[in-house]
């Protein structure tokens, strides 16, 4: 299977390009994949954990009976006085959004006696820091119109990491472009002096056209220089890894020859909006649980999430060509959501693929919530690419399972909007005394522990650490982030809800999302904007809040979802700035380890010492630095003199 962009890809050539300063080209062959088409492997994968089949057994299993019986038990209420057409769509549409929520809450239970017996991290465990590793591996940061400070800061300061731990001469750092030409200057001269002070060596180049997307500038790098290197460590521009974590994850990849890729789950870090500082104590407080399930399951057939995780290069030149879909955007030609694609593929050959829960991994969250919504159209598309893919031939079922999750995921918004409205024809069809609910008290019980379960889980395991509980802000700080982080969670899962609807909706319409620069720094937008974004939440809050006082004392339930709807463009707004955030963190409310000096407070004080040398060289730069970056070739020159 041939294809020319791919092909244009294999001829990139930059030996007379300016603007790159490149180490001798390595070239390898990266082959286009065929869905239909694969060649049988028999080998087994030796680093899969002992009874995974039990594990899923038991999950998956749970999952189908429970949800069986609470779907018999609504149709058996519902039958009754009869089936109306309503009480029948409300019956389809609940019964799989309650196995969703359901799986969701067994998958953090599961995680959490993970964490409690201390088995977490158990099926899969890094090498100690004192085994060298042995392979070359190179660390590669795409970067699209990105703030060109704070990019070069993060590489900075990972290779400073690296060169304490002794092994740097094993790593080297690519800076992979794709943007615009004048900020691909600013980017050339900042890294000139870039260069100057990193130990370890770093390579710049930018393409002169981005095709692919990401996806494609990795598999550009690969065709010129894969053979070079034994692995590669993907980041993002906001990504951060210590270099004790990234030397172990090579020396992993040394010791198992059968591994392809080895996922970390990276945490959230240096939020300074209220609604960043939120969704980051959030994961730090929730998400240790639903990871530690994640890893349960999934075994050796785990994903990629794109970023943070190192790849044997050779196993992705062999498995991970990927061919552009046929017909236009937004179904069709570049897939966006190619890593969860990748991963499945190279398990397709016979390689292994992990997530480990290791410390010294770090992201950060988009600031704002029309960002954060921004960011979830561009997975949405991708992932609903994802429906011409599930018959892959040689798929293992698991990787199948996990690309229709990701399907799923992102129309569950749009079945809970549709379970709505099917209440609220069943309630203005003459049968509001009648309303079906879930009549068994087992059911509503069940429902109520899988919505808040896991989060008294994670209170519980964060609090049976005295210095987790601490750097988590304390017994009083994390109860109080708590009791502030639910309601808002209420509060605005009606906007997320009508956000991914009305995505969901574009899509199938035929509008693509294309790929604009993230807005990762930002303290406050203007209401104008929030306005502009939310209107037509707003209109379906305004219809909700008429609809509740039209159908009486029985659908008051509704002016709570109502309300968040109509309040969107304020919530938006108040949660974009920075002030508020800090003043709760002053007061021990969403705060998160990294955040702490290295007093004692954390778990690990290494685990945490390379998120406070990025924090403190962010500190010591001019501020006239951040104004400027990716702008123009002055700016480009100011930061170059700046970085330091």
């Amino acid at each position: 299977m041939k294809n020319p962009e791919q092909a244009q890809v294999n001829n990139t050539s930059y030996e007379s390009d300016p603007f790159a300063c490149l180490p001798p080209l390595t070239p390898i062959e990266m082959p286009i994949q065929s869905w239909s088409k694969v060649d049988k492997v028999s080998s087994k994968i030796r680093t899969s954990p002992s009874g995974i089949g039990n594990r899923r057994g038991l999950l998956f299993g749970a999952t189908l009976i429970i949800s069986i019986a609470a779907a018999a038990d609504v149709l058996i209420a519902e039958s009754i006085q009869g089936i109306s057409l309503s009480e029948f769509l409300i019956f389809i549409l609940f019964t799989p959004l309650f196995a969703w929520v359901l799986f969701g809450f067994l998958g953090a239970l599961i995680g959490f006696t993970q964490l409690l017996s201390g088995k977490a991290s158990s099926d899969y465990q890094m090498p100690p820091a004192s085994v060298a590793p042995r392979g070359k591996t190179a660390i590669l940061m795409p970067i699209y119109n990105e703030d060109v400070d704070m990019v070069y800061l993060r590489l900075k300061v990972m290779a400073q990491s690296l060169v304490e731990t002794g092994y740097d001469q094993n790593f080297e750092f690519f800076i992979l472009s794709d943007s615009k030409p004048d900020n691909g200057q600013t980017e050339f001269f900042a890294y000139q002096k870039l260069k100057e002070q990193i130990k370890i060596p770093v390579w710049y180049r930018r393409r002169a056209k981005n095709i692919a997307r990401k996806p494609g500038n990795i598999a550009d790098w690969i065709h010129n220089f894969g053979s070079g290197y034994d692995y590669m460590l993907v980041l993002d521009a906001d990504s951060l890894m210590s270099g004790e974590t990234i030397a172990r994850m090579a020396a992993s990849m040394d010791r198992d020859k059968g591994v392809a890729l080895l996922q970390t789950v990276p945490m959230p870090v240096n939020g300074q909006t209220f609604f960043a500082r939120w969704q980051q104590f959030s994961a730090r407080l929730y998400g240790p649980l639903a990871s530690a399930g994640l890893v349960w399951w999934s075994g050796s057939e785990s994903s990629f999430w794109g970023h943070n995780a190192i790849i044997r290069v050779k196993a992705f030149a062999e498995s991970c060509g990927l061919p552009k879909l046929s017909g236009k955007e937004p179904f069709g030609g570049n897939i966006m959501s190619h890593d969860v694609l990748e991963a499945t593929l190279l398990r397709r050959n016979g390689w292994a693929v992990h997530t480990i829960m290791a410390e010294g991994s770090y992201e950060e969250y988009p600031p704002t919530l029309v960002d954060s919504a921004i960011r979830d159209r561009r997975w949405c598309q991708g992932n609903l690419q994802h429906f011409r893919l599930l018959d892959i031939k040689g798929l293992h079922w698991i990787n199948r399972l996990q690309l229709l999750i990701g399907i799923t995921s992102y129309t569950t918004s749009t079945l809970w909007l549709f379970l709505l409205l099917a209440t609220l024809m069943h309630h203005f069809g003459g049968m509001g005394s009648n309303l079906s609910l879930p009549p068994s008290a087992w059911l509503l019980v069940l429902t109520i522990i899988c919505l808040f379960g896991a989060k008294i889980f994670a209170v519980i395991w964060a609090l049976m650490d005295k210095r987790r509980a601490k750097s988590l802000g304390g017994l009083s700080g994390i109860l109080a982030s708590v009791v502030i982080e639910i309601p808002l969670s209420a509060f605005i899962a009606p906007i997320l809800m009508v956000t991914q609807t009305l995505t969901f909706i574009d899509i199938l319409r035929g509008r693509p999302s294309g790929w604009n620069t993230q807005r990762r720094d930002v303290d406050g937008i203007s209401f104008t904007e929030a306005f502009h974004y939310y209107r037509p939440h707003m209109i379906v809050g305004l219809v909700f809040t008429l609809l509740a006082f039209v159908g009486g004392g029985s659908l008051t339930w509704l002016l709570m979802v109502a309300l968040g709807l109509v309040l969107a463009p304020v919530t938006a707004y108040a949660t974009s700035y920075s002030s508020m955030g800090k003043a709760l963190a002053s007061i021990g409310i969403f705060v998160t380890p990294e955040e702490h000096r290295q007093d004692g407070t954390l778990e690990s004080r290494k685990e945490s010492g390379i998120v406070h040398a990025a924090q403190k060289a962010a500190a010591n730069m001019p501020p006239q630095a951040y104004s400027g970056a990716g702008k123009n070739n002055k700016a480009g020159h100011f930061v170059a003199e700046n970085l330091a």
